[in-house]
């Protein structure tokens, strides 16, 4: 896959980037140089290399599942006008 110029100034604009004709030209031989570097890593055998979260293994930190603040329906409900069994009743507004 390669860029032409008619594609740089088409990205342009729909990114709202101001792009000079200096610019887009440049521009063109970069993206390109981009695309074949991605084409190469494309070319790499993967098969049977699990994926990696971190270059080196380590186990997720974990903390303990606790209730620590749980338990305060009703201090939560208590400034609201109407309730019922600790829900909030609020007005229709779909009929």
């Amino acid at each position: 896959m390669s860029v032409d110029l008619a594609t740089v100034k088409r990205v342009a604009k729909l990114a709202r980037i101001a792009v000079s004709e200096d610019e887009a030209n440049r521009m063109v031989g970069e993206l390109n140089g981009i695309l074949g570097f991605v084409e190469q890593l494309s070319e790499v055998n993967v098969d049977g290399v699990e994926a990696m979260t971190s270059v080196t293994p380590m186990a997720m930190k974990k903390r303990t599942d606790e209730v620590t603040d749980g338990n305060k329906a009703v201090d939560i409900v208590a400034n609201a006008p109407v309730t019922d069994h600790n829900f909030f009743l609020v007005p229709k507004v779909v009929e």
